[in-house]
């Protein structure tokens, strides 16, 4: 799909439709990560989260190299140098993300993680040297504010280190989509290329760790152990929640803004609870509901906000 470039971009009633075609994406991608939660639950452990993590990545790296390798030998040595530190990056917000979760309630990392949608706009506000929009920030008060309902089913429980690796994710998260909107060697190169780039970066990272005695198990133990339904989780993890996800937030950041994506993105804790719901039998009350409600219109706010 392409778009207009901005000199080129129509106005008037063009302009929302093309927002959308940005926003839509986004917002499938904060549908799958909702979902998981539920996958990662199924094949993870303590012991298992860097193996888990080298699989997720590495089988989909092969169809990558393969579909885009006349694209791949085109890129410039800069343009791999900042894909390269895009992946680094990545790896390490998967890294905090997975072991935090195991160290934490889920209560606790889904209203910790969608802190990401403050962080990003008062970061970019931060580089910028100007205040943020005052309508964003209080779109992302409700959505946080609706989060935190929402989750209210669990308990929250004092802060330990689970939540304080989730905390850094989060900020990881902020980082990286600054730094997709940001690195200039990155900005029209294609993105098919520069996210199998990336995925091969984050794959490295965890073969690095894998291969530390005591991190443990080796990822060839862990698919050992792993049966039909293990294999299944895996791949919605690999194709749809790394794959998909990360190719649509670099094509979708060049398109509107970073704070627009991570608001999008923020409302993964809904989509969390929705699969818990539908699939593994959780129940959420009137408050629950509530909070889901909020975090719908503060995103709904926010996207009128972000322009």
């Amino acid at each position: 799909m392409t778009t207009a470039s901005p000199a080129l971009a129509p106005a008037g009633p063009t302009a929302p439709r093309r927002t959308w075609t940005a926003d839509l994406p986004v917002l499938a991608v904060a549908v799958v990560w909702g979902g998981s939660y539920l996958a990662a639950k199924g094949i993870t452990t303590t012991h298992t989260v860097i193996a888990v993590l080298v699989l997720r990545f590495a089988l989909v790296l092969p169809v990558l190299v393969a579909t885009g390798w006349q694209r791949l030998r085109v890129l410039t040595p800069a343009q791999l140098r900042g894909a390269g530190l895009l992946g680094g990056v990545l790896g390490g917000i998967f890294l905090l993300e997975t072991y935090g979760v195991v160290h934490t309630s889920a209560t606790n990392a889904g209203l910790i993680i969608s802190l990401t949608m403050i962080f990003t706009p008062l970061a970019e506000a931060a580089l910028r040297r100007e205040a943020p929009p005052a309508a964003f920030l209080g779109a992302a008060a409700v959505s946080v504010a609706g989060v935190v309902l929402l989750t209210q089913g669990g308990g929250f429980t004092a802060p330990g280190l689970g939540d304080l690796l989730i905390l850094g994710a989060a900020l990881a998260r902020t980082l990286h989509v600054l730094l997709m909107a940001r690195i200039k060697s990155v900005q029209d190169a294609d993105s098919l290329s520069l996210t199998t780039v990336q995925l091969g970066g984050a794959v490295l990272v965890f073969a690095v760790l894998a291969a530390v005695p005591g991190t443990g198990d080796t990822p060839w133990a862990a698919a050992a152990d792993f049966g039909p339904a293990e294999w299944a989780g895996l791949v919605f993890l690999s194709v749809f929640c790394t794959l998909f996800a990360f190719f649509v937030q670099m094509w979708a950041v060049r398109r509107t803004s970073p704070s627009r994506v991570s608001l999008l993105l923020g409302t993964e804790p809904l989509w969390a609870a929705a699969a818990g719901i539908a699939i593994g039998g959780e129940h959420l009350g009137v408050t629950g509901f509530a909070g889901a409600a909020l975090v719908l219109a503060g995103t709904a706010w926010g996207r009128r906000a972000a322009g």
